[in-house]
């Protein structure tokens, strides 16, 4: 398997080009899924309050054998907690559950604007930072105004920002936002779930093409347009099909059919950041 490459974060930190994404993986069969995706050669793990599997991700780490510093676990502030001392609180609760002394990326998982207290829970993150219980901050389900507030309130551009991308969804607009503040792009639900195009043709003759599945095909789709995807699977086979994408590369053509599969509004649930609210 070919070395993972990384991305330089706009705060001098990196991650791996590929991360493992949790929900829903709880109970032991959880923490036995994320060990194995350790094994295998994850050291991005995303987890969130709201996936109510810390406990599961960092009991896993430590099973796993895999050194503390070799691992790079992300979090994130759930709706709720958005008040700044709510979210001060929110991070505190999360290194108990992990069982860390620091959290090395924690995002902010919704806006919530109907709320407007995102301000704060940003403004939480920064100071939190600052005390090192946190390495790097981000954000995911932004929109380029809610970026823009918190950068113009803090002077902080966030690491990251989390968003829905897969080829159904590609997000061109907010992948260039992201490129003009330097913000790095990660993608949940890279494969687009239940609306995966795995037998699309598009898909399927690079595959075919490359002697791969079409799932690395899309994930390799991601890792060409500068997109981090944190695909999750549980069985160890696909973990590591799903990890093995640096070997091959796609054509501009091949690219360019992949994201032709877009649709007006590709979304799998209708989760717009303008009023979807998750607490």
């Amino acid at each position: 398997m070919a070395e993972i490459p990384t991305y330089a974060l706009n705060d001098g930190s990196a991650l791996p080009a590929i991360g493992f994404g949790t929900y829903p993986l709880r109970g032991e069969d959880g923490t036995a899924a994320i060990a194995s995706a350790l094994e295998c050669g994850y050291r991005l793990i995303d987890t969130a309050v709201n996936y109510e599997n810390e406990k599961e991700v960092g009991e896993a780490i430590r099973r796993s054998g895999v050194p503390r510093d070799e691992v790079l676990v992300a979090s994130k502030i759930p709706g709720r907690h958005h008040a700044y001392d709510d979210a001060i609180a929110s991070v505190h609760g999360s290194l108990e559950r992990l069982g860390l002394d620091h959290i090395d990326l924690h995002l902010i998982h919704w806006p919530n604007p109907g709320r407007g207290l995102y301000v704060e829970a940003w403004r939480a993150l920064v100071q939190l930072r600052e005390d090192g219980l946190v390495h790097s901050i981000g954000v995911s389900n932004f929109t380029e105004e809610h970026l823009r507030r918190i950068i113009d309130d803090t002077g902080v551009t966030p690491a990251v920002n989390q968003i829905e991308l897969h080829p159904r969804f590609p997000q061109q607009r907010m992948r260039d936002v992201h490129e003009r503040l330097g913000v790095l792009t990660e993608a949940w639900s890279p494969m687009g779930k239940r609306r995966a195009p795995l037998e699309e043709s598009a898909v399927t003759a690079a595959a075919q093409v490359y002697d791969v599945t079409p799932g690395q095909v899309i994930l390799r789709w991601h890792v060409q347009l500068g997109s981090l995807p944190i695909p999750k699977s549980a069985d160890p086979r696909r973990q590591a099909e799903n990890l093995d994408v640096f070997g091959f590369e796609l054509t501009d053509d091949e690219m360019a059919a992949i994201t032709s599969l877009a649709e007006d509004d590709g979304r799998l649930f209708g989760g717009d950041p303008e009023t979807h609210e998750e607490m």
